[in-house]
């Protein structure tokens, strides 16, 4: 990548023990880039970001950053600034003074600190709290007050760590949308690490999916979603459906498999597929009705309804099949009514379009 501002080089961090935290990670992130490190816990995302950030020396492999081998330069010394999960406020001072701490240990001359604080303070809406104390603002404005200070040092990139996760939900919706506007203004790199797939797609321009101390894919938000390389990328970035099949034969355009519940069906697909494979279709991608639909092109088959449950704009409908497969529907909730339309125990026939059926033979 051309205009890598980080890069990293078969990057592995191994622990006392033999704990492999991270393995043999290279990847680059662009300039003025918005990334997302995403994975369960104990995945290594974590340790990657502490790495890049100089909390954490690599067992082995490169860390370049500006097009600088960081390998003898300290966290301090890096262009790289950290915003922690406990936002890590000073409680006795007030919001400029917090925001103005690392300017003054570092010898900033007073006039370019009060100027610099005022427009860091500006940059995240906080210019009329200056001078309330952190106890006396919410924990939205106290996660401001911690960007506020790592911005102010001016860093070539943003390191944040799980900064949305003590928030609760409807807060956490809001700062989403603050932190995508605050990266385009302030025009500097963005890595955050994050366990909730919904911070990633709504905020990475690309992302990361690592599991066991590997990246396992890197990809747009749209991409990972609409084209996961593996079952574990399908399953693990939003809801799916997952059915086992087996190849009967395979082409360089299509694949024609028996799968549990659906039989004998044909998909498109590009590439060689053979012997146990998963098919994948998300839960907005089927249809329900009462009637079996007309037309061969559809993927088909009668159930009966076991659950539903709403959630208001939609409702979530699973129906049990033949061969014990259960199936997950999103139903969208667009009549004034409201509801599925369906009820449990209901017979119903589901059925979706074969291009919306992911082939995975991984």
């Amino acid at each position: 990548m051309a205009d890598a501002i980080v890069s990293l080089r078969n990057v592995t961090k191994t622990f006392p023990g033999g704990v492999k935290a991270v393995d043999n990670v290279s990847f680059d992130i662009a300039q003025n880039e918005f990334f997302a490190l995403l994975g369960p816990s104990g995945c290594g995302k974590t340790t990657l970001l502490r790495m890049i950030s100089g909390l954490e020396t690599p067992t082995s492999g490169q860390i370049i950053i500006g097009g600088e081998d960081m390998a003898l330069t300290p966290p301090n010394k890096r262009p790289t600034n950290m915003v922690f999960q406990s936002y890590a406020v000073f409680p006795h001072m007030t919001v400029a003074e917090n925001v103005a701490y690392g300017l003054k240990v570092t010898g900033v001359p007073a006039d370019e600190t009060k100027r610099r604080v005022a427009e860091a303070l500006e940059m995240v809406k906080l210019t009329h709290l200056a001078q309330r104390k952190p106890d006396q603002m919410s924990g939205g404005q106290r996660q401001r007050v911690a960007l506020a200070r790592a911005l102010v040092k001016r860093p070539k990139v943003l390191l944040l760590d799980e900064p949305l996760s003590a928030l609760d939900a409807k807060l956490r919706d809001e700062m989403r949308l603050e932190l995508t506007r605050l990266q385009e203004n302030v025009g500097i790199t963005f890595i955050i690490v994050t366990h909730d797939q919904d911070e990633a797609l709504s905020m990475a321009s690309r992302i990361a999916v690592m599991d066991k101390g590997a990246v396992q894919q890197i990809a747009t938000p749209s991409e990972l979603y609409e084209q996961p390389t593996s079952r574990f990328i399908a399953d693990f970035i939003g809801k799916v459906n997952l059915i086992n099949a087996k190849v009967v034969s395979s082409s360089a355009s299509k694949v024609v498999c028996d799968a549990k519940g659906l039989g004998r069906i044909e998909l498109p697909h590009v590439g060689q597929a053979q012997g146990d494979i998963a098919i994948a279709v998300r839960p907005e991608k089927l249809k329900i009705s009462e009637a079996q639909p007309k037309g061969a092109s559809a993927i088909a088959t009668e159930g009966k309804v076991r659950d539903v449950a709403y959630f208001g704009d939609t409702s979530h409908v699973v129906v049990r099949c033949k061969d014990d497969l259960e199936l997950a529907v999103n139903v969208q909730n667009d009549k004034r009514a409201g509801g599925a339309g369906v009820e449990r125990g209901q017979q119903v026939w589901i059925h979706w379009a074969p291009e919306d059926t992911l082939v995975l033979t991984e």
